[in-house]
């Protein structure tokens, strides 16, 4: 046998040995050696081990070298799933043994995620620098622009599915995509941060799916233990639904529990968001038409089996599918029932308006959820409640200050509630709850959810913002008071937002004082400014709302923004 093949034989047994424990002992360990000594030539042997994050759990690694070739490998994966992770572990080791290193060697089909932990975990052994090491070290290439803008976008979308439960109920979800972008003066895309926030029905058996049982008085089956089987039926009271609302986390949030084909969720993301930079918004259009499947939204590989996916890609010419290349880690849809990221990216370009800046260092994007009992209850005596999603979109200066902000809600209710521009939520499919259609603080009738109206619902979702004139405050409408806050921001860290809101605006209801509050505490606070105080506030006089209370975190998104901020490297030059 050469040297090679016992390179390929002693994988084998490497791998044998993780799994039976028995495969381990005097006569096992002497041939080990006896094929080490012989692949080595003469060189001196060393081993090391290192770990990386595999698709169940870390994957370790130890790696004998002879020189800097691979001669010995032994992979322990213990939480990959033993049809496909473990396959592909037996599968790499050969082949990393049979070329004595990670050159050439290709990920698994189907099993990237274990195949990138098996890469990793190898490279930190032989202490190479890893991907995640590289992102780390690079450095922003500097962009030069003249006319920025920047646009947040919000869509809205529901999801009927995966299927049902094992007694029979379906799985729902609904979703909403936030984009922040930046623009030139020909709107090509300087730079942006996309998340997405999905709530599922709680049957559904994803561990870190973010769970809602619905309003309180509605119940849902859950899986608790995310087994596929159902072990109760939740029963959500008030305590509960604010629980949930507040444990919401996006996508980005879930981390490395949220896993796609490649990597995170985060990770495929991130390779779009590369992409898409420098294009216009019909460029990007044009090229989700050209590449990427009609069928799912997917970006088209030549991995489908779908007909028309095939059709589509072998229509391609070379120079088509080289450039794919490009994002060849990020398989997951622009735009289909999980949600729609292209349509988000849209309509940031749609409500882009200008940034004054010579210099943004940092983008950042923050949402939060909170949940609101009231106002009320209906003639009936049944609760009126909602829930909200406050996204802000946020790109700072060179000191971290803030040279502009972009904020907006989105504010849901029971379909009880009187304000006629409410965007409502029966339910999830099978769910009902009272109505006042005509908005006459009486109910009319109880709805029934159903497949169809559960999608339309969530279609017809309009944001703050997007609800206009029809959503009118004491001193004008909800987008005039946010303009007020976001111009009067501009120029503060967020630190010094945060102790101005502490300083200025009420500890019991989150609006900025003005004198006019006939709470005890408000005026006790009110009566500590001094007159050049009380003055200052004439800068926000237009505004007032709350910042932080039951209708929504806004301040609380701003925080999250700075701190989920990334680096970027854009130099305003003047305009021609």
């Amino acid at each position: 046998m050469n040297s090679k093949g016992n390179l390929i034989g002693l994988g084998i047994m490497a791998v044998a040995a993780v799994a039976v424990v028995g495969a381990s002992g005097p006569i096992y360990n002497s041939i080990k050696n006896a094929q080490l000594q012989n692949a080595a030539g003469g060189e001196e042997i060393t081993t090391v081990s290192g770990e990386a994050e595999g698709y169940g759990g870390p994957i370790t690694a130890q790696v004998t070298l002879a020189g800097d070739r691979i001669i010995g490998l032994e992979i322990t994966g213990s939480q990959e799933t033993p049809d496909i992770g473990g396959a592909a572990i037996t599968s790499l080791t050969n082949s990393i043994l049979e070329n004595q290193s990670l050159e050439g060697v290709e990920a698994v089909s189907g099993a990237t995620w274990t195949s990138n932990g098996v890469f990793g975990a190898i490279r930190s052994a032989m202490g190479e620098e890893t991907a995640e090491d590289s992102d780390q070290a690079a450095v922003q290439e500097e962009i030069q622009a003249s006319g920025i803008t920047h646009g947040l976008g919000i869509y809205s979308n529901g999801r009927l599915g995966p299927g049902s439960d094992d007694q029979g109920v379906g799985v729902y979800s609904f979703n909403e995509v936030a984009a922040y972008v930046l623009f030139d003066s020909e709107g090509r895309i300087l730079d942006l941060e996309v998340d997405q926030l999905e709530v599922a029905t709680p049957n559904y058996d994803g561990e870190s799916m973010p769970g809602f049982t619905g309003f309180p008085g509605q119940s849902y089956n859950a899986d608790e233990d995310h087994d596929a089987v159902v072990d109760t039926v939740l029963e959500q009271t008030e305590d509960t639904f604010l629980a949930q609302v507040e444990s919401w986390q996006t996508k980005r949030e879930r981390g490395s529990s949220y896993k796609l084909n490649s990597g995170t969720w985060t990770d495929e993301m991130d390779i779009f968001e590369e992409a898409f930079k420098g294009m216009t918004i019909d460029e990007l259009q044009q090229w989700y038409d050209a590449y990427c499947s009609d069928v799912n939204g997917k970006p088209l590989f030549g991995t489908s089996e779908n007909e028309e996916d095939i059709a589509k890609y072998e229509a391609f010419s070379d120079e088509d599918k080289a450039a794919l290349d490009a994002i060849s880690g990020a398989t997951m849809s622009l735009n289909d029932a999980h949600g729609n990221i292209l349509g988000a990216i849209i309509k940031a370009y749609d409500n882009r308006r200008p940034v004054e800046a010579e210099k943004i260092a940092k983008i950042g994007l923050g949402i939060t959820n909170t949940g609101r009992l009231g106002p009320g209850s209906d003639d009936q005596g049944t609760g009126v409640y909602s829930f909200n999603t406050q996204v802000a979109g946020v790109c700072y200066n060179e000191d971290g200050t803030i040279a502009g902000v972009y904020t907006d809600v989105m504010e849901v209710a029971t379909p009880n509630y009187d304000g006629e521009s409410m965007p409502g939520l029966t339910g999830f499919p099978g769910q009902s709850y009272n109505a006042d259609e005509d908005h006459d603080a009486v109910v009319d009738t109880v709805l029934e959810q159903t497949d169809d109206s559960f999608l339309a619902q969530i279609d017809a979702w309009q944001t703050k913002r997007e609800r206009g004139s029809s959503y009118k405050l004491n001193s004008g409408t909800w987008t005039d008071e946010m303009n007020i806050f976001e111009n009067f921001f501009a120029g503060m860290t967020t630190d010094a937002v945060s102790n101005w809101f502490a300083a200025y605006c009420s500890d019991v209801n989150g609006r900025p004082l003005f004198g006019t509050s006939e709470n005890e505490e408000d005026i006790a606070k009110y009566e500590a400014f001094s007159d050049d105080e009380k003055a200052a506030m004439d800068a926000v006089s237009g505004a007032t709302m709350s910042l932080r209370d039951a209708h929504g975190d806004i301040l609380g998104a701003i925080e999250k923004a700075w701190e989920n901020a990334k680096e970027t490297n854009i130099t305003v030059s003047p305009a021609e």
